[in-house]
């Protein structure tokens, strides 16, 4: 497990409300505890010194993810006449079926309810994203091929 997919579990764990989860593997085991303010707090127990000092950075970098994610609440409260689409898994995110294809939706397309806005690619399964709502597309929040969060703003959407 690298320092990538540590820092997605905690960001996961903060998010969903657990209070406290415990993976243990082979080589190592990691318990991450939240508060009740939903900022995670983490400890690791290693068996391996070699990945400890790998494994260290990540709860230094926990805490600042969790800043980043305040303009996006302020951005947010700036667009409320928009309705925002999120990401309901975390994985890769993708505009087009494939490299040679369009991407499924441009800014200024219009959709309704059931069009597939993107593909997330999550354990090498991809997941068809379907819009729920009907509206016009006003942004498109993320890279393509970037990795995305659960619960992450993928699109916001003019519902007029």
């Amino acid at each position: 497990m690298d320092i990538k997919e540590i820092q997605n579990l905690i960001k996961f764990v903060a998010k969903s409300g657990a209070t406290e989860v415990k993976l243990e593997m082979d080589d190592f085991k990691i318990t991450i505890k939240t508060t009740t303010e939903g900022a995670a707090e983490t400890a690791y127990i290693q068996q391996i010194p070699v990945q400890t000092q790998s494994i260290a950075p990540a709860t230094t970098q926990a805490a600042p993810a969790a800043t980043t994610e305040t303009p996006a609440a302020t951005e947010a409260i700036d667009n409320s006449k928009y309705i925002t689409v999120k990401s309901p898994i975390i994985g890769t995110f993708y505009r087009k079926p494939s490299p040679d294809k369009p991407a499924f939706v441009e800014v200024g397309t219009t959709i309704k309810q059931g069009d597939v806005l993107c593909v997330i690619e999550a354990m090498k399964l991809f997941n068809e994203i379907e819009s729920e709502v009907s509206g016009k597309i006003v942004k498109v929040l993320v890279d393509d091929s970037s990795p995305v969060e659960f619960d992450q703003p993928l699109f916001l959407v003019d519902p007029s």
